[in-house]
């Protein structure tokens, strides 16, 4: 799937293990998200950003944070000067679900230049 459509989606409740992504589900999703990996446990996506400096992290992490409270759908974020690391997981699937790639997506919509 390309950035466009997924990004074109909204978030949606998902509850339980039936709303969970199996691993091709997630290695498709993942192929049309640059440079976004698979954590370690296979429970989140993850992604560095880099910036030129603080003042412009805090601007990704402010805008980040305004698209995730519009989805309802909120990541961890770890920042520092000029980076900022986005994970995103659904707790209440236990995993991964489609949430977390319209929401990746999104993100990368909002660099797009």
């Amino acid at each position: 799937m390309t950035l466009s459509p997924l990004a074109a989606q909204h978030c949606q409740p998902r509850k339980g293990a039936a709303h969970a992504l199996d691993r091709a589900a997630v290695d498709n999703y993942l192929a049309g998200l640059p440079g976004w990996t698979l954590s370690a446990d296979g429970k989140a996506i993850v992604k560095d950003f880099r910036f030129p400096d603080f003042h412009h992290t805090l601007g990704f992490i402010n805008a980040v944070g305004f698209m995730a409270n519009q989805e309802d759908h909120h990541p961890d974020l770890e920042a520092g000067y000029g980076h900022c690391q986005v994970l995103w997981s659904t707790h209440d699937v236990g995993g991964l679900s489609l949430n977390d790639f319209i929401c990746a997506a999104r993100v990368e919509a909002l660099l797009d230049r």
